[in-house]
């Protein structure tokens, strides 16, 4: 009941939304902003109202007068929620194909989101290319560094694929990681499964790791580094429950 009755409400802000983001879709990249914040309304709004609030704790505070790429662990929908809230700057997601055939989805991802068929070529490079495009416009990027959440319950943190950690080499732009620790208790994956309940999110921000020629001498020792904070603050949180 819990969980239909936040379906319920995501899909209620978003059609009371819809007339206003429709007119704001026609032009997206004038209305960037605009269908950011409405992303974020309906999704934080929908949250609370279910009685699910969001707690963040900091390595440091973060300059977000700087762009970044977001890099955070994957283990529920809710996460989506929990990046909304966090970030009081523009961003956009990278995001699997199917979220085009989501009637809430859909529109942000014709619009300021990255739909991506990740076991497509043309369609990574495209989504790669579309996001160096915001990079450099000054925007956000959030990248899963897991690629998809598993299967398994309880989850674990999975090896990071590349993408995310290549781009920031070649762009020269730090990487921010974020661990939601507990976003899998309140509603595993869309909740099928497990249901889902109110409770509290509990988010960690690790300081930004920025590209360092002498430390990174390649992608992948620059996605080690961030695994292995990333699993640690995981570890360490888990443990302590």
């Amino acid at each position: 009941m819990h969980r239909f009755f936040y379906f319920a409400a995501v899909l209620f802000f978003y059609i009371l939304s819809y007339p206003i983001l429709y007119f704001l879709a026609k032009n997206p990249e004038k209305h960037y902003n605009s269908i950011v914040w409405f992303r974020k309304w309906i999704s934080v709004t929908s949250l609370y109202l279910v009685g699910i609030r969001i707690k963040v704790h900091y390595e440091e505070p973060v300059d977000w007068s700087q762009n970044y790429i977001i890099c955070p662990n994957h283990t529920s929908i809710l996460d989506i929620t929990a990046l909304t809230y966090l970030c009081p700057k523009p961003f956009s997601f990278i995001g699997k194909i199917e979220l085009m055939d989501n009637p809430v989805t859909r529109i942000f991802f014709r619009t300021i989101d990255i739909p991506v068929k990740r076991e497509s070529k043309i369609s990574s490079f495209k989504a790669y290319k579309r996001a160096t495009e915001l990079l450099q416009q000054g925007k956000n990027v959030v990248i899963f560094p897991e690629g998809k959440i598993d299967d398994g319950y309880p989850p674990i943190l999975h090896p990071f694929k590349a993408g995310a950690f290549k781009m920031a080499v070649e762009n020269n732009i730090p990487i921010l990681p974020v661990v939601i620790h507990n976003a899998w208790k309140i509603m595993f994956d869309d909740g099928s499964t497990y249901g889902s309940r109110s409770g509290v999110i509990e988010i960690t921000v690790l300081k930004p790791i920025q590209t360092d020629p002498k430390l990174h001498d390649n992608d992948k020792s620059f996605e080690q580094e961030v695994y292995e904070k990333m699993n640690k603050a995981w570890t360490e949180y888990n443990n302590r429950k």
